[in-house]
């Protein structure tokens, strides 16, 4: 379950060749809008080394995303265990992070509905959230297109963000194994 595929996609295991051009996109402003800061490669990397770790424990995380026709990585997708207490907790996340150049081909909801699949398939999830600040509608738009419903009285400031900080607000969207049932 370490490899996913779509048809124009491959949600894979990392690769030590992904630590530059994610490193790049994780310095890029437009692609970390919605973040409160860039990150640094040591953060970067770092990030990698634990969604390895997931993926070999689990047989799911956060992906590395490639173009099946080219073989360009774009970024990640997959889920994720989130590491902050939240009322909504224990819960499993749905994300994505994609390179400025792959937006606006449909990448990110292609790549999470196969994520899904594994959440509510292999992985015998009841329930999956996603969330994101809500100045970050493309991220929601995602949402809504694989099928997540927001939930208003859900949306929370998150923990990990300063107090009175433009991104501490964040939407809280989710989706049970019916929805999603539903939606295939």
């Amino acid at each position: 379950m370490t490899e996913l595929t779509t048809d124009r996609l491959l949600l894979r295991q990392w690769r030590d060749s992904d630590r530059d051009p994610f490193a790049a996109l994780n310095e890029d402003p437009a692609v970390m809008e919605h973040f409160p800061a860039l990150q640094t490669r040591e953060q970067s990397d770092g990030l990698i080394d634990r969604n390895r770790a997931a993926i070999d424990e689990r047989g799911w995380g956060l992906w590395a995303l490639e173009v099946r026709a080219t073989g360009e990585f774009i970024g990640f997708t997959g889920l994720s265990v989130p590491s902050f207490d939240a009322h909504f907790q224990p819960a499993v996340e749905i994300g994505w992070r994609l390179a400025k150049g792959a937006w606006g081909n449909g990448y990110a909801s292609e790549a999470a509905r196969a994520a899904l699949e594994v959440g509510f398939g292999p992985a015998g999830l009841d329930e999956i959230v996603s969330f994101t600040t809500t100045t970050n509608l493309p991220s929601q738009r995602v949402m809504q297109r694989i099928g997540m419903v927001h939930d208003e009285a859900g949306d929370f400031d998150h923990p990990r963000i300063a107090d009175g900080h433009r991104l501490q607000r964040h939407v809280l969207y989710r989706i049970d194994r019916a929805q999603w049932e539903s939606t295939r």
